[in-house]
């Protein structure tokens, strides 16, 4: 897909981008905040991991917007027993005796790894190849996955028992950490109206992967002021307890802080973010709106922190 400039194709993506929200609306009603974060990601290349207690609609969001991008979709529920065969395929024998590779369900533009923390760290770290590389090994072959690829994880907050937790490199992998709250009064009440009723809403393709590619590099060749970058590079350094710019409460709070892919992704989606606002080029305040949901999983917080009910919420609000 070719625009004669940055400017046309960045005008194009607004467009795209109102049209991909109204049809995801056909379905999805409110969590706002969790379809645009999920729609940052997806447009900056990254992989998004979904937190919130079970019946949120969490499946739901991501096939409705799977359709809306016109991309191929694969659900893997990830249990115990799951091993890493089973999501990137294995070696068979064909009719002629040879051996064959038969592609897993990993093999898919979109993928949602429904409850990766129920699975052992063994098939986790196959996940995590596939994410760093977007390819996977088998039997000593390297194989190219789709492209685009993402994995949109869920997980569940609230049940921790015959749980593996992520390790903090796969947690690194993740450029969002969305948590997805209960929805509004209001928007709960149109919820049962419409999943009560007899109707059903068809969600139109808006996009093909060849589009979404071509947006993903026009974001990334975005100008970028100096004095955003320095704020960007600023706010992750600010994280690192015992370092230079971090502030008494980082030190008094925080065991450890973000690494320079927070900062890397910081910029990365506040260039979409602003893409989205029809804006050509970042500001501040577009790498604040991106700031909670990039930090989030990349900061740990101490004892001290948790006995006085500190969160990370808020004092990624206080770094910002």
């Amino acid at each position: 897909m070719a625009f004669a400039s940055d400017k046309e194709a960045l005008d194009a993506l607004r467009g795209k981008h109102a049209e991909l929200t109204a049809e995801i609306r056909k379905v999805i009603v409110g969590q706002e905040e969790v379809v645009e974060q999920v729609l940052v990601s997806v447009f900056s290349g990254g992989h998004c991991l979904l937190v919130g207690v079970p019946g949120l609609a969490k499946t739901l969001l991501v096939n409705t917007i799977a359709q809306a991008l016109g991309l191929s979709f694969n659900r893997i529920q990830f249990t115990p027993d799951l091993m890493p065969s089973d999501i990137i395929g294995s070696e068979i024998l064909d009719e002629q005796r040879r051996f064959q590779f038969n592609k897993g369900p990993l093999f898919s533009n979109i993928i949602l790894a429904d409850e990766i923390n129920r699975t052992p760290p063994k098939t986790q770290s196959a996940l995590l190849e596939a994410m760093q590389e977007r390819a996977v090994t088998a039997a000593g072959q390297r194989h190219e996955l789709p492209h685009p690829f993402f994995v949109l994880a869920t997980q569940n907050p609230i049940e921790q028992e015959g749980t593996y937790p992520l390790p903090e490199a796969q947690l690194d992998r993740f450029m969002f950490n969305v948590w997805v709250d209960y929805p509004e009064y209001a928007d709960e009440l149109e919820v049962v109206k419409r999943t009560t009723g007899g109707a059903s809403a068809s969600v139109n393709a808006v996009l093909s992967s060849d589009e979404i590619a071509a947006f993903q590099q026009h974001i990334r060749k975005m100008p970028v002021a100096d004095n955003v970058v320095e704020y960007a590079v600023k706010l992750a350094a600010k994280t690192r307890p015992g370092r230079e710019h971090a502030p008494d409460q980082v030190n008094q709070y925080l065991s450890w802080g973000a690494g320079p892919r927070a900062s890397q992704y910081l910029i990365i989606a506040a260039k979409c973010h602003a893409a989205f606002a029809g804006k050509y080029s970042p500001d501040i305040e577009n790498v604040r709106a991106v700031a909670l949901p990039i930090l989030r999983h990349r900061i740990v917080r101490n004892y001290k922190a948790e006995a006085e009910g500190i969160t990370v919420e808020k004092l990624v609000g206080e770094l910002v």
